[in-house]
């Protein structure tokens, strides 16, 4: 609870910074408040965590450790931010001020306790986003963005909203423990509106997380908007989204399994082979990372599939690494497209030889999202396809294993541009901070992919 209220309160106080023309003190302000956040939510771990303000939030373990990753993720997007606003408004102040109550809604959305907060939570994100992926007022693709985002996100509203109207019909309470209470009461007596509740949280929820057929939105919008809101919307948002995803049906609706689970599989190995194939065909590198979002949707999807006592586990590190990894990606792209002004695969020729740390970064990055060994994506996938197979879904693995391939060709796309193809180039320049985020996120990556039990067994 501390640390909502510190980000609440710096939200604030980076939006007087802006009015008082204080540009230099924005970045260092919000990074420190950022780390008392962290702190403050750490401190909380193992501490006998009970719902409060009545039985509306719940900072228990599983709500500390995502909400340690995604701020964690967020400053180092926020490391990247040095000097990216100012290229795209005066106003700079907004952007932070902005992502911050995005980074308030997600904290929500971890460690709701009541169907009501998550509702808040997820609209608090929402509107955060619907703005920043449209803050580039001049750019038709960035209003296209917004715009679109906008709609689909309105829709996928009232499939939620109406979901938990008919769980609240069917059981009488917003609350998470009633309503596992009355799913235990009723093993044979389960109201036709509670299974219809299920059934549309699940398809609201799969908006959120961009999972197919819920997809269309993605591409476009992470195409769209500005790269760092990309890159926030991509790994921060939907960490955020498949916590929720998971406390829901963890503490709710896991009596149901054999009801929802055909629905979630479907969903799952749809989401694999529309994002996978999809991003085999792309040429820009922009496009290619938002339909690899998609497919790795579908890959933390399997701990929900086979909902059991690892699913924490596996989904807080698969999302790790793909988060840590995504950023790394998203910050070569700004610096290349800065130089090139072009996100394809061609852009990319080359690099190896004028910027052998960048090139060995995004190379780590890549082998990390393909899912290679000594990697923390490898971990990741491990840990999806064992919890997948100690609920016997050797078919749904066999097929992830499948996209796993085809998902290597992909990446390796990019690794093949930066060694094996020249181009007269002239060297990448890039920030310290720019330097810090890419060296530290290689190696947190290494470091898990060698050292997993560094954060695989924490719940």
């Amino acid at each position: 609870m501390n640390a909502l209220i510190t980000l609440s309160v710096l939200a604030i106080l980076v939006l007087y910074l802006g009015l008082y023309k204080a540009k230099n003190a924005l970045l260092p302000v919000t990074l420190i408040g950022l780390a008392a956040a962290l702190a403050l939510s750490i401190l909380e771990w193992n501490s006998g965590a009970a719902p409060i303000y009545s039985g509306m939030m719940l900072f228990d373990n599983f709500a500390v450790a995502f909400t340690s990753i995604c701020i964690i993720s967020t400053m180092l997007i926020l490391l990247i931010s040095k000097d990216y606003f100012e290229h795209i408004s005066e106003h700079v102040a907004e952007y932070y001020t902005i992502i911050l109550f995005a980074l308030i809604g997600i904290l929500v959305m971890v460690s709701f306790h009541n169907l009501s907060m998550l509702f808040i939570g997820i609209e608090i994100m929402s509107v955060s986003l619907y703005i920043l992926a449209g803050i580039r007022k001049h750019d038709f693709k960035s209003n296209e963005a917004a715009l679109k985002y906008f709609l689909m996100g309105a829709f996928s509203t009232g499939f939620l909203l109406l979901g938990i109207a008919f769980l609240y019909g069917a059981s009488g309470s917003f609350d998470l423990t009633a309503i596992k209470e009355y799913v235990i009461a009723n093993p044979t007596g389960i109201s036709p509106l509670f299974y219809s509740g299920v059934t549309l949280m699940i398809i609201g929820l799969s908006f959120k997380i961009g999972a197919a057929p819920f997809h269309f939105w993605t591409p476009d919008v992470y195409e769209g908007s500005p790269t760092l809101i990309t890159a926030f919307m991509s790994t921060v948002v939907k960490t955020a989204g498949f916590a929720a995803f998971l406390r829901l049906f963890m503490v709710c609706f896991a009596p149901l399994h054999d009801f929802w689970m055909p629905v979630l599989l479907v969903i799952s190995v749809l989401t694999l082979f529309i994002g996978n194939v999809t991003a085999l065909y792309q040429h820009s590198f922009k496009r290619m990372l938002a339909f690899s979002s998609i497919s790795h949707a579908g890959y933390m999807l399997f701990a929900i599939v086979a909902l059991g006592p690892l699913s924490g586990n596996s989904v807080f590190v698969y999302a790790s690494a793909y988060s840590i990894a995504s950023i790394i990606a998203f910050a070569v792209l700004i610096l290349v497209k800065r130089q090139t002004g072009s996100d394809n695969f061609e852009s990319f020729n080359g690099l190896a030889r004028k910027n052998p740390f960048i090139a060995f970064t995004l190379t780590v990055a890549m082998l990390s999202l393909a899912g290679i060994p000594l990697t923390a994506g490898f971990i990741g996938k491990f840990m999806m396809f064992s919890t997948a197979l100690s609920e016997y879904h050797i078919i749904m693995v066999v097929l992830a294993v499948v996209n796993a391939v085809i998902g290597i060709f992909y990446y390796l796309k990019v690794i093949v541009s930066m060694y094996f193809k020249s181009a007269e180039r002239n060297e990448v320049q890039s920030s310290p901070y720019f330097n810090f985020v890419l060296g530290f996120s290689a190696l947190l990556t290494i470091i898990v992919g060698v050292y997993p039990g560094f954060i695989s067994n924490l719940f």
